[in-house]
């Protein structure tokens, strides 16, 4: 039965994507330097560093050498006391998930997830180190593209200072409905606090690109965005499970599952290792492939060597394999050890 159904989830999504109105979107603050199109420097706050380039999405921090997963969002407001006044505002029509109160648990502090049910695929937008969560915001609730939902702050369990108090802002995609065993497996030596809603079972892709496009009018949504991707690394992983990634974002399929059991999947990821688009194989693309077994297909060399702050493949004398942030993926999406 399941094997009739997910075809025809497949196909109803497939339609739905085609039907749907172009994405209405809000800015998460009261920040109008973008909508107006101004400057990165008018409205994204930068590290120590001063570079406004170290607020936004990718390997912008440490020399290129660390990833940042969203965008910094400086305030336009502070009360008397210097702390920012800027609400905070849900940028799409979603559902509350996650809330986390306690701003020592989490390098994002005290943090809102809202997932979007109505779109194709149904991301998540994240709102961190906020100074307070607005009330009747919990999981379960829905809200308004535009509705109030928290008050910016500089909330963390390390330390952002008064004065570099920002709005961090994300958008993606959940890995794993089994992360909590994942992360059990790892011994980090500390409980998960957040449950799917840790920032390790978030991917996110680069929000400032997307609206860029959107703006422009070259994409209506995300999917047509993701499909626009750049593929850097596509991986072939041998199994005939069907992870319940692709079940949640079924629109990243590339074709239709085969008839009988999937006999495997070819992955294509981009420069930071999100998993965008889907092929599945047949048992008969796979035959004589160790069941379990991994292989990268093909590299986009320049494109990893330029993006060093993700280790997607490493070299080895026989050719490619999975570098350590493609290993964590391909752990949690299809549990491979």
């Amino acid at each position: 039965m399941r094997r009739l159904i997910f075809p025809l989830l497949i196909l109803f999504s497939q339609l739905s994507t085609a039907l749907a109105a172009k994405l209405d979107f809000v800015w998460p603050t009261p920040n109008k330097a973008w909508e107006q199109g101004r400057g990165i420097e008018d409205f994204i706050q930068p590290t120590v560093s001063g570079d406004p380039e170290s607020g936004v999405f990718g390997c912008v921090r440490s020399g290129g050498t660390q990833f940042h997963e969203g965008l910094d969002i400086k305030p336009v407001q502070r009360d008397r006391h210097g702390e920012p006044a800027d609400p905070v505002f849900a940028a799409m029509d979603g559902v509350v998930r996650y809330v986390a109160n306690h701003p020592g648990e989490s390098n994002y502090g005290r943090y809102i997830v809202l997932e979007h049910p109505g779109l194709k695929p149904a991301v998540y937008t994240l709102y961190a180190h906020l100074a307070r969560v607005d009330a009747g915001i919990r999981p379960g609730v829905t809200v308004k593209a535009g509705q109030e939902i928290a008050l910016m702050g500089h909330s963390s369990s390390g330390s952002i200072p008064r004065d570099r108090a920002h709005l961090h802002f994300e958008i993606g995609l959940r890995v794993t409905d089994n992360f909590e065993a994942w992360y059990h497996g790892k011994k980090f030596g500390n409980a998960n606090e957040h449950g799917l809603w840790n920032g390790m079972n978030l991917m996110g892709f680069d929000p400032l690109d997307f609206l860029r496009q959107w703006k422009a009018g070259k994409v209506d949504d995300f999917q047509q965005y993701l499909d626009r991707l750049h593929p850097v690394v596509r991986v072939r992983v041998v199994t005939n499970r069907v992870p319940d990634f692709i079940q949640r974002y079924p629109t990243l399929l590339q074709k239709p599952l085969p008839m009988g059991l999937v006999g495997g999947w070819e992955v294509a990821c981009n420069a930071t290792g999100l998993p965008f688009a889907w092929t599945p194989l047949s048992a008969n693309e796979v035959v004589g492939q160790r069941p379990g077994s991994v292989e990268i297909v093909s590299v986009d060399a320049g494109a990893v060597h330029a993006y060093r702050c993700k280790s997607l493949v490493k070299l080895r004398r026989n050719g490619y394999e999975p570098g350590e942030d493609l290993e964590i993926m391909l752990q949690q999406v299809f549990g491979v050890r």
